[in-house]
């Protein structure tokens, strides 16, 4: 599937970066135990780019102690100063900016565009709102709830967390994923996609160089099956944070309870972009062909399901189609680049059997090809649009992630909402129109942890980020963050000094 080689220094030295290993436990990188390799390839051009040793249990075992080892040292700092190491820690991502964008860009397939404006701005800006959040774990006011008693709560850290992101996002998930858990005075073990380990590894090395403590945050890059579960299943481990498909979080949420962790999902998706008629017809277009690409379409958010009112339905397949075709597909390091390829050409080839599959049903409007050429080595894949298509079929029930977006028409109002609704997945969607109340019944009826309104995809720092349904559930970024990265203890002390409470009879004696 793809020509082996070595990637051009310039596009990212990754095999210098990582000469000592791709682990990152206890502040340095060691080397996997597993006795097997992996190796990451740039999906533009199908070159080698970093052949590493994966890890193994031993490897997670060894992790997950230093993280044991640095809980009581971090936990028990004062929330200043987590969040003084935290806003040192915003500032040398930042200053590493230019290469945490080309590592990105290079493991993943993005344009350089993408992570410069978005990854990696995103990433920092996480890191800076947790610096300020970490000052604000606060629990309910203290009061004197019974009378008798002053109550108050305290929120804790969990202890080592052991995290999993995937590889569509592999800087940013770190983020979500470890920043909150820190902040809160967690430490964590996370484990990267296999495929994509390289900003994962460049983020725990920049909290390092920031004075995060050896031990607070440690990267184990290995395998789902062996790395993974061992990870999951870990004694030693209080709470596990997923994100990845519905199929693979139900088997992680089956492991982790044989322990009965503290659990967060955060699972697939099928986006619905649901345009009134009264919408304004441009806007929707421009939205839904930069909702439906973005990182080549491979985003649990990403708009997958048009539904267009039946006045506007044809218009915007037409301007859609023609959109879609103006978009530039080539090399991410290339200027003028629009999208990239897929991250590989596995997943590239299980979008191509989409969209095979769906033209003995649907009509293919445009795309549905892989481009020659220069591009016929890299995983790449050309903006998708298809029509027609059954609201039960295939294209529309199932998550592709890949440039492929779906249009049906609807006819009323409550159509356009119960088809909407009609997926087992949700985790976001968007409603078009320049009535108050049409969009507003919009943000009531739709089963979404995120819906957006004239727009689709923005998401920001302080807001938080999670799903419903088959979706998961628990929150990541913003402050609501911390409540699965905290646990609530009540504290109750007794006002009366009185040694025979009233309350006692109950148990024994008289009034």
């Amino acid at each position: 599937m793809h020509n082996p080689g070595n990637a051009t220094p310039d596009r990212f030295p990754a095999q210098d970066r990582f000469a000592d290993g791709a682990q990152y436990i206890a502040g340095r990188l060691t080397k996997g135990t597993s006795g097997r390799t992996h190796t990451v390839v740039d999906p533009a051009t199908g070159e080698d780019v970093l052949t590493y040793a994966l890890a193994g249990p031993d490897d997670v075992d060894a992790a997950v102690a230093a993280a044991r080892e640095a809980f009581p040292g971090w936990a028990g700092a004062t929330p200043g100063e987590r969040s003084d190491a935290l806003h040192r820690f915003a500032a040398v991502l930042a200053e590493r900016a230019e290469d945490f964008a080309r590592a990105e860009s290079l493991q993943c397939g993005k344009p350089l565009k993408l992570t410069r404006e978005f990854d990696v701005p995103g990433t920092v800006d996480n890191a800076a709102f947790f610096a300020g959040a970490a000052r604000h774990l606060q629990g309910q006011s203290a009061g004197e709830y019974s009378g008798d008693h002053t109550s108050y709560v305290r929120r804790e850290p969990i202890g080592v967390v052991g995290s999993i992101a995937p590889w569509n996002y592999p800087l940013q998930m770190a983020a979500w994923k470890i920043l909150p858990a820190i902040a809160a005075g967690n430490t964590i073990v996370l484990k990267p996609a296999e495929i994509t380990p390289l900003t994962s590894l460049m983020f725990a090395q920049a909290a390092t160089e920031a004075g995060i403590p050896d031990g607070v945050i440690n990267i184990v890059s290995g395998t789902g099956r062996e790395a993974g579960e061992h990870l999951v299943a870990h004694p030693d481990v209080a709470m596990t944070s997923f994100t990845g498909s519905t199929a693979v979080g139900k088997r992680v949420a089956e492991v982790a309870t044989a322990t009965v962790k503290r659990l967060h999902l955060e699972l697939g998706g099928k986006a619905p972009f649901l345009v009134f008629d009264d919408a304004d017809l441009d806007a929707a277009v421009h939205g839904a062909v930069a909702g439906a690409l973005i990182n080549t379409g491979q985003d649990c958010t990403a708009a997958t399901r048009a539904y267009v009112q039946r006045p506007l339905y044809e218009a915007f397949v037409e301007k859609t189609a023609a959109l879609m075709d103006t978009v530039r597909v080539g090399d991410p390091f290339a200027p003028g680049t629009d999208l990239g390829p897929l991250v590989s050409h596995v997943q590239r080839d299980r979008v191509a059997g989409f969209v095979d599959r769906a033209r003995s049903y649907a009509r293919v409007v445009c795309g549905g090809e892989a481009p020659e050429g220069d591009l016929k080595d890299g995983a790449y894949y050309r903006p998708t649009l298809i029509a027609d298509a059954a609201q039960d079929s295939e294209v529309v029930q199932s998550e592709i992630f890949g440039p492929v977006l779906v249009v049906l028409p609807f006819d009323t109002d409550d159509a356009g909402l119960w088809l909407a609704n009609d997926t087992p997945y949700g985790l976001a969607a968007s409603a078009w129109s320049r009535d108050v109340y049409r969009a507003n019944r919009a943000t009531r009826e739709i089963k979404a942890g995120c819906v957006w309104i004239n727009d689709h995809i923005p998401i920001i720092s302080e807001m938080p980020h999670g799903g419903y349904q088959a979706s998961g559930f628990g929150k990541d970024m913003s402050a609501y963050s911390f409540e699965e990265y905290t646990q609530v203890k009540h504290v109750m002390f007794d006002n009366t000094a009185v040694a025979a409470k009233d309350w006692h009879r109950t148990v024994f004696g008289d009034r």
